[in-house]
């Protein structure tokens, strides 16, 4: 049995850790939804105690946990999951094209601030680009089966 592949390795860690930040909003609140940009609206939703925003970022949340149990299988850290390379080619597609279409989807999310697209498209984009390296050094072995 050959070591975890260190890079989809990374890509869990860096799936889980943008979970855990999206969670950190359901339970920090509007002060968290401020700093990490998610723009004026969604904060003062959260502070009127409206569901919205606990349900996206709840989602999201969920939605990374399960992408970074896909890289953990990817690398050959835990059991192999369902279709593992075909979601890990998706998973790595969404972040790749979140991380360089950011332009085309901006004005869907007009509160949003600039920062927020900058730093979030860049994160997502190193995380595509993880990805990518640990999907292609792991090519023949996720095809297996």
């Amino acid at each position: 049995m050959q070591a975890p592949n260190r890079f989809l390795l990374a890509g869990a860690a860096a799936s889980a850790a943008a979970a855990l930040v999206h969670f950190g909003c359901i339970v920090f609140g509007a002060p968290w939804y401020r700093f990490l940009g998610a723009g004026e609206g969604m904060a003062r939703m959260a502070e009127r105690g409206e569901r919205y925003p606990t349900l996206m970022a709840a989602g999201i949340g969920a939605m990374l946990l399960i992408w970074a149990a896909y890289a953990l299988s990817g690398a050959g850290a835990v059991q192999r999951l369902p279709l593992l390379r075909t979601v890990l080619c998706a998973i790595t597609a969404v972040y790749l094209l979140r991380g360089v279409a950011f332009v085309a989807i901006q004005p869907m999310f007009p509160g949003n601030s600039l920062t927020f697209w900058l730093v979030s498209s860049g994160i997502c984009l190193a995380i595509g680009i993880v990805h990518a390296i640990g999907l292609r050094q792991r090519w023949r072995e996720l095809g297996a089966r």
